[in-house]
């Protein structure tokens, strides 16, 4: 604990802690989480950690229970179906509009983010593999997304993606450590990238709506296995 540094710090950094954690399944759908658990595990006072609790409901990634604490959100092939959906149909207008937007330093961003999530495959480690996939991937579509220019639609496409990440954490523990599915996921950035490059709006965000929706059917897997409908 840091007895000295503002609370705003130290319920910032529950928060981070605790969203990773959740997203990545330390906690289960519906889970209760203990208070005293979080304050001995994250190293923070009920202040802090109630703020910190408060954003991930915000989040959608916890549910506040009237006078009984916190639960972490259900999952439901439902929410799975509608999130993924809008996010496929949002990037699609974005897409568009960067295309029409977006000058040579956009068309350079989005090549260099590419170039650097094709060479991602040099990290050694399983855990490593994950993180830095990921963390590339990511941001290589927000270099994509940057040219639109729209403030607004890139905080709404924040907020969707904040949503999202649960589920799709389970799809990247399917894909990123399988070889014929990560080469697949090149393949469908190396054709996006030409064809962004080509100034074809239509083609390209058809191209992204599909490619956005292709976790889906393995997510939905996943859930079904857990006993999730």
């Amino acid at each position: 604990m840091e007895p000295d540094a503002p609370r705003q710090n130290l319920a910032i950094r529950a928060y981070r802690k605790l969203k990773h954690d959740i997203i990545r399944g330390r906690f289960a759908p519906e889970q209760k989480l203990l208070m005293s658990r979080l304050k001995d595990d994250y190293g923070v006072s009920t202040g802090p950690l109630r703020e910190a609790l408060s954003q991930l409901v915000a989040d959608h990634l916890v549910v506040a229970i009237s006078q009984r604490g916190y639960r972490v959100a259900p999952m439901s092939l439902a929410e799975l179906n509608d999130i993924y959906d809008a996010r496929a149909q949002l990037e699609g207008l974005i897409l568009r509009l960067a295309i029409e937007r977006g000058d040579d330093d956009w068309e350079a961003a989005v090549l260099a983010a590419a170039h650097r999530l094709a060479k991602v495959t040099a990290i050694s480690s399983p855990d490593e593999l994950l993180d830095g996939w990921d963390l590339r991937h990511k941001a290589f579509h927000t270099a994509i997304a940057s040219g639109c220019n729209s403030p607004h639609l890139l905080q709404m496409r924040d907020t969707l993606f904040n949503q999202v990440e649960r589920y799709r954490h389970l799809w990247l523990q399917e894909t990123v450590m399988s070889p014929t599915a990560l080469e697949q996921k090149r393949q469908e950035h190396a054709t996006l990238v030409d064809v962004i490059l080509a100034r074809d709006a239509d083609r390209a965000s058809t191209l992204m709506r599909d490619h956005l929706m292709t976790p889906v059917p393995i997510i939905t897997r996943v859930l079904k296995a857990r006993g999730i409908e």
